[in-house]
């Protein structure tokens, strides 16, 4: 059964989202998801946008009341 990681990413600016995906993805197996919480708008566009690049799945975005979330699936 896959995991999911939660990384809680508020008050954070862009980059430091992503960077923090990137870090715990490397330490995840394949199948395990990660949900990022980030106040920084540009998160719900820019992770499923590099996870398209590098071959991660984007399962599920959107706004929850104070931030916006990211749901990703290891893939390779």
């Amino acid at each position: 059964m896959s995991e999911r990681k939660l990384i809680d990413a508020r008050g954070s600016f862009c980059p430091g989202p992503l960077m923090e995906l990137i870090a715990a993805l490397k330490l995840m197996q394949l199948g395990d998801e990660v949900e990022i919480y980030s106040t920084d708008q540009g998160t719900a566009k820019d992770v499923p946008e590099w996870c398209a690049k590098v071959g991660h799945e984007a399962i599920e975005s959107g706004e929850k009341n104070d931030h916006w979330f990211v749901v990703v699936r290891k893939a390779k």
